[in-house]
C-alpha cells in the first residue's frame, strides 16, 4: 500500500465520526417558530403575564381544562402585546395554557402548557369607625384581577350588591365615602374571575356613626 492511499484510509477515518455527528444533529429551531412561556402556578383569579413570539396572525391565547378539546375554553384572548394578561380561573384546580389558531374554521393547537391555580386570599385594612358621609381610608389586597374589587355595604347585603367600591388592580389602596346612613357596615373584598364570580375572600366590620 503507498503512502497516499495510506492517507485517503487515515482521513476518511477522522471524517467518518464527524459526519455521523452531523447526521444526528437535530436541526436548528427556526427563528419564526411560535413560542409561550408563562408560570406553571398562580393564585386563582389573579392576572396571568404571557411572554409570546412569533404567534401567527389571528391566533389567540386560551386557558381550558386538560380534557378540554380545542374548541373548548374557560378563558380566551386575542393577544395584543408580546406580555399579554389574561384572567386565570377563580377555582382551584389543574388547566392548560394553549396557543391557539382557527384552522378549516375550527380552533386547533398550536402550544400547550400546563397551569395550576391555587386557594386566593385577600386582606383588608380600614379603621373601625367612620363618620357618617365622611371620608374611609381602605387598603384591599388580593389576586387583583381586572374585575376584583372592594365594597362597603351591610352584612347581610348579597355578594353582589351595589356600594361604594374601588379595584384593587388599578390601586389597592383608596378613599371611599361612607353612607349617610349610621349603622354596621362590612368591606368586602370580592373575586370576580371566570367559575368564581362575585365570591367573598374577605371581610372587615366598619361602624358608621
Amino acid at each position: 500500500m503507498n503512502v497516499k492511499r495510506r492517507s485517503l484510509i487515515a482521513l476518511a477515518a477522522l471524517l467518518l465520526p464527524v459526519l455521523a455527528a452531523a447526521q444526528t444533529k437535530p436541526a436548528p429551531r427556526r427563528s419564526d417558530t411560535p413560542a409561550l412561556s408563562a408560570a406553571r402556578t398562580i393564585v386563582a383569579g389573579a392576572p396571568l403575564s404571557v411572554f409570546l413570539s412569533n404567534a401567527p396572525q389571528g391566533a389567540r391565547l386560551a386557558i381550558a381544562r386538560t380534557d378540554d378539546p380545542a374548541s373548548k375554553a374557560i378563558v380566551v384572548v386575542e393577544p395584543k402585546t408580546a406580555v399579554p394578561a389574561l384572567p386565570t380561573p377563580g377555582a382551584v384546580g389543574a388547566y392548560e395554557l394553549r396557543l391557539t389558531m382557527e384552522k378549516d374554521g375550527a380552533p386547533v393547537i398550536l402550544l400547550r402548557q400546563p397551569l395550576a391555580t391555587t386557594e386566593p386570599r385577600a386582606t383588608l385594612a380600614a379603621p373601625e369607625r367612620v363618620g357618617r358621609g365622611q371620608g374611609l381610608p381602605v387598603r384591599g389586597i388580593g389576586p387583583n384581577g381586572e374585575q376584583d374589587r372592594v365594597m362597603l355595604v351591610r352584612p347581610e347585603a348579597p355578594a353582589d350588591a351595589d356600594g361604594p367600591r374601588f379595584f384593587p388592580v388599578e390601586n389597592v389602596e383608596a378613599t371611599l365615602e361612607a353612607p349617610d346612613q349610621p349603622g354596621v357596615y362590612e368591606l368586602r373584598y370580592i373575586l370576580h374571575a371566570p367559575l368564581a364570580e362575585h365570591r367573598i375572600l374577605a371581610r372587615r366590620v366598619v361602624k358608621v356613626e
